[in-house]
């Protein structure tokens, strides 16, 4: 029996994404030793049997915490925003936990073995989405004196979803936690935790983004024990496009000393006339390689 999991989830339209990140963790000889569990929220039959093949176990994602219809409206899709926080309901024979949102990839299996290694005595692993030349997700605007208008999305989402202005306050300047990539332990207490703190943002919020909200409440307000990981860990391209590295057909961390992206995330999408990357991988984008030549890459992954 193998003693952990890389879980994911998608839908029918995220289904060409999903597979590219089970053969970006299938190309590496130690993923043998590592378990593939899939949350389907709204995936095929033929799509599913494509699966089977591919991955230990496939679960039917559910509204583990009660959501009204009126927010669902047929989004079956923000199941993600729920039911990552309840994995372990899901697929309960496993020691530990890595979940990777499906429009990403992994570049370096040192990545997972960092996430493996960061939830060790029940911590939390999990990156900052800080990086130097990250776009900035926190701004002030002064209006006068002391009077100023704080736009981050920390903040944003705790006033929207009614979580109290102190707490709110607490969130709005702490480095945003992308949880899109993380680490935990079955035994941990970090998953009651926040879920708890899920039921309260999805009680007044929106379902999308509540459980991010949820999980930097947990981590700045209720101090769970957390490891956070170097960004190349769980590299958002949309706040900083990578360079490339021609030598070894790699992407690499544009700034020195270029580390090796472990995990290259398409969060937000990768966005050129008007067309996303994660929907037409025939899109390409204009890099700096580590030789100060230009390149057109797609970001997505590729054989």
């Amino acid at each position: 029996m193998k003693e952990n999991t890389i879980v994911s989830l998608a839908d029918s339209n995220y289904f060409d994404l999903l597979n590219e990140l089970i053969d970006s963790i299938l190309k590496f000889e130690k993923s043998k030793d590592v378990a593939i569990c899939i949350l389907d929220a709204g995936l095929t039959d033929e799509q599913k049997n494509i699966l089977l093949s591919k991955v230990d176990e496939i679960k039917k994602a559910e509204w583990d915490i009660e959501v009204p219809g009126s927010k669902i409206r047929g989004k079956e899709w923000l199941k993600s925003q729920v039911s990552r926080a309840f994995i372990p309901n899901y697929f309960p024979n496993y020691k530990k936990y890595l979940w990777i949102d499906c429009d990403a990839w992994v570049q370096e299996w040192s990545a997972i073995e960092l996430y493996f290694k960061a939830c060790d005595k029940g911590k939390l692993g999990i990156t900052q989405t800080m990086a130097p030349g990250y776009r900035i997700m926190s701004k002030v605007k002064w209006l006068f004196g002391k009077l100023a208008v704080i736009k981050s999305q920390n903040f944003k989402h705790a006033v929207s979803s009614k979580i109290g202005i102190e707490k709110a306050r607490k969130l709005a300047f702490a480095p945003h936690i992308n949880i899109g990539v993380f680490s935990l332990e079955k035994n941990s207490k970090c998953w009651e935790v926040w879920q708890t703190n899920l039921k309260q943002t999805l009680s007044a919020g929106q379902i999308f983004g509540s459980e991010g909200l949820a999980i930097n409440m947990s981590v700045y307000i209720d101090n769970v024990e957390t490891e956070f990981l170097p960004i190349n860990c769980n590299w958002i391209a949309s706040n900083l496009l990578p360079k490339f590295d021609e030598n070894n057909n790699k992407f690499v961390e544009p700034y020195l000393p270029n580390i090796t992206i472990g995990i290259m995330h398409l969060a937000a999408g990768i966005w050129i006339n008007g067309k996303d990357m994660r929907v037409d991988k025939s899109i390409e984008i204009d890099l700096e390689t580590l030789n100060r030549n230009r390149v057109s890459k797609s970001l997505r992954y590729s054989n």
